[in-house]
């Protein structure tokens, strides 16, 4: 989960300002926490208090007003009876990792994860990138090898895994979409060396910034075993007391 959060920060910068290039700095000073991790927040939260993720995304995600949530996101915020709004952005998938850390099952995970996608995104689209997203990462910490995880996830979501980075880079754009954002932070964490070279993939492409690192690092932080403790450290600075708190308690009961 901390890998999720930490990819979220480190992209932040660029999610208006593309670049395609891994080489820069990987925290700068106007870094910061956006939606992608008060929302990981929120569903982690969930999980650990038994409550409902509907209950959870809206009691965190008003905390935090100011984190750049979609116009569609803010209206269902703060709706007397907020109902789904059939999205297929990559929201749904942004928030999910938790889901991935803490189940124990395949099918537990996927139910999981459509639930957590379903009270906002529930298109077809919204939900298959939370269940993809959220199964790689239960696939990569439960030991699985980067050929079969690439291998069953094109097989039950259809996505293309056989591009490579250098060859999606050139002509990525940014994009909301799960169908547009998911099968290419996948890509960046089969192609990973390391935590930090998944990141630094997700970012190069030059795209929804935050969110491809976001997910990427979610899933390279259950494949390597965790993310590097000076990364740790500066997320712990950069974040809100609150979202420390569910983030330590979620790494320690599920790590």
């Amino acid at each position: 989960m901390i890998g999720a959060i930490a990819g979220d920060i480190i992209g932040s910068i660029y999610e208006h300002h593309p670049i395609k290039t891994k080489n820069f700095p990987l925290f700068d000073d106007q870094c910061r926490f956006t939606d992608d991790t008060v929302l990981t927040a929120a569903i982690a939260d969930a999980i650990l208090s038994n409550q409902s993720y509907l209950a959870s995304v809206r009691k965190i995600g008003q905390r935090h007003p100011h984190a750049g949530y979609g116009a569609s996101f803010v209206r269902w915020l703060h709706a007397e009876n907020p109902q789904p709004y059939n999205s297929w952005g990559n929201g749904a998938a942004m928030r999910v990792s938790p889901v991935g850390f803490a189940f124990s099952t395949e099918d537990a995970v996927l139910d999981q994860a459509k639930k957590t996608a379903a009270i906002t995104h529930n298109h077809p689209e919204g939900i298959k990138g939370a269940q993809a997203t959220a199964l790689t990462v239960f696939l990569a910490r439960t030991g699985h090898n980067k050929n079969t995880i690439k291998a069953r996830i094109s097989e039950e979501f259809g996505y293309d895994l056989n591009r490579t980075i250098n060859e999606i880079r050139p002509s990525y754009t940014f994009d909301i979409s799960c169908q547009g954002t998911v099968p290419e932070a996948i890509i960046c964490f089969l192609e990973a060396s390391s935590y930090e070279d998944a990141v630094r993939n997700a970012v190069s492409l030059g795209g929804d910034s935050d969110t491809l690192a976001c997910i990427a690092g979610g899933m390279a932080d259950a494949f390597f075993g965790g993310v590097p403790p000076e990364i740790q450290s500066r997320v712990k600075n950069m974040l809100s007391p609150d979202l420390w708190q569910i983030t330590q308690a979620f790494c320690e009961k599920y790590r």
